[in-house]
């Protein structure tokens, strides 16, 4: 489904991405682990098309992607759902989930607002919520839903858990599970192993722009050196 080739990548003369080499399948849930600056971020954001890679290639579907602009990769299936959501805030949910409406996509899980209330019943009790009257965890929900509404073939999902309390975690867990058995793939970029092991099937751990760790989630979490080598604070 998506593949990075030897990216190199960063922001002006800080070199943060160094011959990266990602592969994901479709239908599957990786998660992508590391420290804080690690280049996870970075990785989505250059995956997405909102930093350029210096070199290497990105393949989306088969096609190479690399350095497009975003809505031109959006077009082509791949979701983004950024650390900061960047959620409408003065428009009611609703409004918000019709302005990332596409039409459906051969291959791709086809999703309606009602769909949608589904898979996230707290934002079917606020459809007429302004964005900017909800909760972190609300607007987390929403920021998804509405990448969802583009009838993506594979999210990228960017700390979603990050600063959301338990309950609202133990909801978007449920819901990436949930878009697994949808058929939809995700890339997830998180820190807190414990989060990512309820939802992904495979790890990938960076550290300092580098890929340092590939394989099952089941594997990274039986080996406690690895973690303490790359994970610990």
């Amino acid at each position: 489904m998506l593949e990075l080739k030897r990216v190199n990548a960063g922001y002006g003369r800080a070199h943060v991405l160094f011959d990266l080499d990602l592969q994901l399948n479709a239908g599957e849930v990786m998660a992508l682990l590391g420290r804080n600056g690690a280049g996870k971020s970075t990785t989505l954001k250059t995956a997405m098309g909102l930093l350029e890679a210096v070199s290497g290639d990105i393949i989306f579907r088969n096609e190479s992607i690399k350095n497009l602009p975003p809505y031109q990769i959006s077009r082509l299936g791949l979701g983004y759902v950024p650390e900061d959501r960047r959620i409408f805030t003065e428009l009611t949910v609703t409004e918000n989930l019709e302005a990332g409406r596409r039409r459906p996509r051969a291959g791709a899980p086809c999703w309606t607002p009602g769909k949608l209330y589904e898979l996230f019943p707290n934002l079917g009790r606020m459809r007429q919520r302004p964005g900017g009257s909800m909760s972190g965890g609300e607007q987390q929900m929403l920021a998804i839903a509405r990448t969802l509404m583009g009838n993506p073939s594979m999210v990228l999902l960017d700390e979603p858990f990050e600063g959301l309390a338990p309950v609202i975690v133990n909801a978007i867990a449920a819901s990436i599970r949930e878009l697994k058995r949808e058929g939809l793939t995700v890339l997830l970029c998180e820190q807190n192993l414990r989060y990512a092991r309820r939802v992904a099937d495979r790890a990938c751990i960076m550290e300092k722009g580098r890929l340092r760790y590939e394989g099952t989630m089941a594997t990274l979490a039986a080996d406690p050196g690895l973690r303490e080598r790359y994970l610990s604070v």
